[in-house]
């Protein structure tokens, strides 16, 4: 079988023509590569539209994902008007590969990659494109068109012998240097571009580099030791993953993408890459997510150390004591554990595809989120109880944030979606206020914290005793979103999740039935159907629906799990990666992508189902719970 038969297999192709090249691309059609500080997004047609240097959440330096005018790309495409791409991952690593069959002319495979291993002090921020011809003659173009500062700085080229050196009005600079002996010319849209042929057998490298003082020989980059260095450091560490059930192509997947939104020198994750991509098309629903969550850590806690990622495990969390250490608990943190920015608004970009507002800092630092107390606890408890051991320090920690639960639970706060309306008594909440306090009466022994423990012990039997009073519909049948209402809401599947009650419970499970037949399209969900004070469209929200499979999992429905999972799983992108929501009708991604909550919930009810099919294959009438779930 010849190469391009062999990624027809594995990918699904798009096909690009006369007509449709200037047609705006899903979210989905892209894959992702980082070096640990930062992720750049590669289009199926060659184009790096997205990348942000040198960190996460600094300015973008290519942001054609939001404006394709303003936002700077750069890219490597065959310059015919009809050819067909697909794209994979090198197996087990973050090396993409990206074959174009070029109508009439032959057959070119694009590899890219940032240099990467899992040493926080070896990342040099740097993207390497190797692009070699494997049948006939292509004519390629190059493209090289940074714009610093979310293209509101002033980008000066500099010719080189060697490639072209970009400059902005700060001081950053980013080169590009093209190893083909293809001549750079400016270009009257902006930026500089090449055009160059390939026959078959012929190969040549582009590698753009951060920092620089001038583009250099591209031998000097050692392109191909990088790309041999970092094929064997992704496999190195994949072989880390325990998990051998059977979705482990979209566990190790995950578990790839996911260490690659940690952010090596602090072990923070980012929730995306992204931000402003919509929820819907055209909506307002589009935000900052370059930043680290307390709640989506303690989800990852709890993730990496289902698969053995023990080391990841215990960075999730050193990263949540240092950024204690700091100042009070927050929602969330930048990169490097400190505040993050004032949300504020671009509107000199467009939008992808029309959809703004786009803008940089999120206003949630401004928020009460009760929930978040919860899921820093319950992440402590499962790190003490998988093998870690709380130091002092960061129990005084832990210990200030459960006086603060113990004290403030029956206030209202904005919930775990964030809403921009008026504060409630979210249920979720007071269930996550309640964990907080259970984790904390059985941790708090360890430190001698008698007294604590009597506190705590008493707050959470008064949390417990006011969610199965008020949190319940007026005929006490199911839960509801918020007190005083028959709303729903997709974080009350986190109920049995988490022990408050047993998953066969008779309110749990017309709880369950309520949610699919409210908020349920399919095997998708929407998180709720209330207002939330932006009154804007939304697609389902991905981990809902894995949250579903999990308690179809622990309540015993496990086929009907394992459809909810796959149904999931299988609406990732060719690559299998998953957005923050999508469409339940066309199934396309929405919201910013890649989504680190998405593949966490994907990982924790792979893990979960498996756990319920191994013990209902042993004649177990056990419930499929982990060993910290109920200690």
């Amino acid at each position: 079988m010849d190469l391009y038969s062999a990624a027809r297999r594995l990918s699904r192709p798009f096909t690009f023509t006369e007509t449709n090249r200037e047609e705006v691309l899903p979210i989905g059609a892209r894959g992702v590569i980082g070096d640990g500080y930062t992720a750049a997004l590669v289009r199926v047609d060659g184009a790096i539209d997205w990348l942000c240097l040198p960190r996460f959440d600094s300015p973008a330096v290519f942001a054609g994902l939001l404006d394709p005018e303003r936002g700077g790309i750069t890219a490597v495409t065959p310059v015919s008007r009809r050819f067909e791409s697909l794209q994979r991952y090198d197996p087990d690593t973050n090396v993409l590969e990206t074959l174009f069959d070029v109508e009439g002319q032959g057959i070119v495979r694009l590899t890219d990659l940032m240099p990467w291993s899992d040493d926080p002090r070896s990342a040099i921020h740097e993207v390497h494109r190797r692009i070699e011809c494997r049948e006939g003659e292509v004519e390629l173009e190059a493209v090289f068109d940074p714009r610093f500062d979310w293209g509101r700085g002033k980008t000066e080229l500099e010719f080189h012998e060697h490639g072209v050196l970009a400059r902005s009005g700060s001081g950053d600079a980013l080169a590009a240097v093209l190893g083909n002996g293809g001549r750079w010319e400016r270009r009257p849209s902006g930026g500089a571009a090449a055009r160059f042929r390939l026959r078959a057998g012929q190969r040549c490298w582009l590698v753009l580099s951060w920092d620089s003082q001038q583009p250099e020989p591209i031998s000097a980059y050692r392109p191909f030791e990088h790309l041999r260095a970092t094929r064997n450091a992704w496999r190195e560490w994949a072989r880390k993953i325990e998990y051998d059930g059977p979705w482990r192509h979209h566990v190790v997947r995950s578990a790839l993408l996911l260490k690659t939104l940690i952010y090596a020198r602090t072990g923070a994750m980012v929730a995306a890459p992204t931000t402003s991509l919509p929820e819907w098309p055209g909506g307002e629903r589009n935000w900052d997510y370059r930043y680290a969550w307390t709640r989506d850590t303690a989800l990852a806690i709890h993730a990496a150390n289902r698969i053995g990622c023990v080391d990841e495990a215990g960075a999730f969390f050193h990263f949540m004591r240092d950024a204690l250490d700091r100042g009070d608990l927050a929602i969330l943190y930048t990169v490097e554990g400190e505040r993050v920015p004032a949300e504020v608004t671009l509107p000199h970009l467009a939008g992808y595809a029309r959809s703004s507002p786009i803008r940089v800092g999120n206003g949630a630092r401004e928020q009460v989120q009760l929930d978040t107390a919860g899921a820093l606890v319950d992440a402590a408890f499962l790190y003490e109880h998988s093998g870690g051991s709380l130091t002092l320090r960061a129990w005084r920690h832990l210990r200030a944030v459960i006086e603060s639960v113990a004290d403030g639970w029956d206030k209202p706060d904005h919930g775990i979606w964030e809403k921009r309306s008026a504060p409630q008594h979210h249920v979720h909440s007071k269930l996550m206020s309640w964990l907080a306090l259970d984790r904390g009466v059985r941790l708090a022994p360890l430190f001698g914290g008698a007294a604590n423990h009597a506190k705590w012990r008493r707050a959470a039997d008064q949390v417990r005793e006011q969610v199965l009073k008020q949190g319940l519909d007026p005929t006490g049948s199911y839960f509801v979103s918020t007190y005083g209402t028959d709303e729903l809401d997709a974080s009350l599947l986190q109920i049995p999740i988490h022990s408050f009650i047993s998953p066969q419970d008779e309110r749990v499970l017309a709880t369950v039935d309520r949610i699919r037949e409210h908020l349920g399209v399919g095997p998708y969900l929407y998180r709720y159907r209330n207002d939330d004070g932006i009154n804007e469209p939304e697609g389902a929200f991905v981990l809902c629906g894995f949250w579903l499979a999990e308690v179809l999992a622990l309540a015993g429905r496990i086929e009907e799990a394992h459809q909810v999972f796959e149904a999931h799983a299988e609406a990732s992108n060719h690559l299998g990666l998953l957005s923050e929501e999508l469409d339940p009708g066309s199934r396309a991604l929405l919201g910013n992508f890649p989504q680190a909550f998405s593949h966490l919930g994907l990982i924790n009810a792979a893990t979960r189902i498996d756990l319920a099919l191994r013990l209902r294959d042993e004649g177990s009438q056990k419930i499929p719970y982990f060993v910290a779930d109920k200690a």
